[in-house]
């Protein structure tokens, strides 16, 4: 946590460190706030997409509803808010195991397949985008590096789900040290997750799951022109359509890789680096950055916390089931 919070004001103070505070005040000033109803209803239609393109990967291990998977999503980022290194995806596991009966290790892998689809759709809207605009040097080695980390998780769980029984029999070799109990709670805990990692339900599913994932994308993008309309951007620094899906690629690197609770900071810079690539001024894009970033992770920060209360739950009870979620 330490760590994530030294993070968060490192990048924090290079965001504020030659940004005009005026000109961010002004540009808060003259922002038509009337935009962010339909910016909301947008990042709502985007979590309900990804409720349901889970639904698709949940399938073939039990098939669930909607309205399950929705407030499991809303109190994992919620959870993220404040825990580091994307630890809110365990709460994910561990709701939707407690609402279901569904072991959490199964429930994880299919996060860990969603996550991974994410990053790959994420370098095909890179490779797109570079075909419009002479990304940085230090983006595109970005993306040689996220891809070359997708590769290897993804053949390391084609390899563990192959051969089972040896990657069953390492994990027990390895933990070996630990406690009895500790170390078969672990083992149950990763042959569960092997279960959860398995071809979708019909082909179809395929097909569903990859339109998903591209309207998933659509609304993000279309959350970052909103925006732009909203802080007038588009007729002062005449911004081409290109730039929201630049923006988008770039900052959601800082969504992408774990880092500080709630991505404060990395998120605020490299937004703001990345709307400095088409001439926005630092202060400008800095009040752009911190209304972006408030209106795509504090609602639904609130939505997770109205679920919890729903469920009788409170954030010391999560973090204490979080800890203990690998029991199960």
């Amino acid at each position: 946590m330490a760590a994530g919070i030294a993070l968060s004001l490192f990048f924090i103070y290079l965001a504020f460190r030659r940004a005009d505070m005026a000109e961010m005040l002004r540009a808060l000033g003259r922002a038509n706030y009337g935009y962010l109803l339909p910016l909301l209803a947008v990042i709502a239609l985007g979590l309900y997409l990804r409720s349901l393109r889970w639904r698709y990967l949940l399938a073939p291990v039990r098939e669930l509803g909607t309205g399950v998977l929705f407030a499991s999503l809303s109190i994992g980022y919620m959870a993220n808010v404040f825990m580091p290194a994307h630890l809110g995806e365990f709460v994910r596991a561990w709701h939707v195991g407690k609402r279901t009966g569904i072991a959490s290790g199964s429930v994880f892998a299919t996060i860990v397949v969603e996550r991974l689809i994410d990053v790959a759709s994420l370098l095909l809207l890179l490779g797109l985008a570079l075909l419009v605009f002479p990304f940085p040097g230090w983006v595109r080695q970005s993306g040689v590096v996220m891809m070359a980390l997708v590769a290897a998780l993804g053949l390391v769980l084609w390899l563990m789900k192959r051969q089972r029984q040896m990657a069953l029999a390492i994990a027990g070799r390895l933990l070996s040290g630990l406690p009895a109990a500790v170390a078969s709670r672990a083992c149950q805990w990763l042959e569960h997750f092997l279960c959860g990692v398995v071809p979708l339900k019909r082909r179809g599913h395929y097909f569903a799951v990859a339109a998903l994932s591209l309207l998933i994308w659509a609304t993000y993008a279309l959350t970052f022109q909103l925006l732009f309309q909203a802080f007038g951007f588009v007729a002062r620094y005449r911004l081409p359509w290109t730039a929201a899906l630049v923006a988008m690629v770039i900052t959601t690197i800082s969504v992408v890789v774990p880092s500080s609770p709630g991505y404060v900071g990395t998120f605020h810079f490299l937004c703001q680096l990345s709307l400095g690539l088409f001439g926005v001024a630092k202060g400008p894009a800095l009040s752009y950055a911190f209304v972006l970033h408030a209106v795509s992770v504090y609602p639904l920060f609130f939505l997770g916390l109205f679920f919890l209360a729903r469920e009788k739950l409170s954030l010391r009870s999560l973090r204490a089931e979080d800890i203990h979620a690998l029991d199960r």
